[in-house]
């Protein structure tokens, strides 16, 4: 087995998974951050597959932006031109080369909070 990352989206204020928000994921090294994958949500609030899969799968730093700004304002959680929650960066590290490694967001249109899932 290697390891893997997953990630969902689950809307706290609406009490239902955020579908249609876009997924950066970026590596980061040595001062730099490079681009290695993007997605959507699905209508549950995940991505169809792991937004790095086994055989991409590198130990070491990452940061995945959710897009979320979009979302809050299809769904008339905000109205603003400028919005208090836009883009969420988490940075996060990864050690261990066989691990499932999953990072939920839990978004509100004020507030989010992540963890490592399971």
């Amino acid at each position: 087995m290697s390891g893997y990352l997953t990630t969902h989206i689950l809307d706290t204020a609406r009490g239902c998974p955020a579908e249609g928000i876009r997924i950066t994921l970026y590596r980061l090294s040595s001062g730099s951050r490079e681009q290695i994958a993007e997605t959507v949500t699905n209508d549950d609030g995940r991505t169809d597959a792991p937004i790095l899969p086994a055989e991409r799968f590198e130990t070491g730093s990452y940061e995945l932006v959710f897009h979320a700004g979009e979302y809050l304002r299809s769904t008339g959680q905000v109205s603003e031109d400028i919005l208090f929650l836009d883009e969420i960066p988490l940075r996060f590290g990864m050690n261990d080369a066989e691990a499932h490694y999953h990072v939920p967001l839990l978004l509100s249109p004020y507030g989010y909070s992540t963890y490592r899932g399971s």
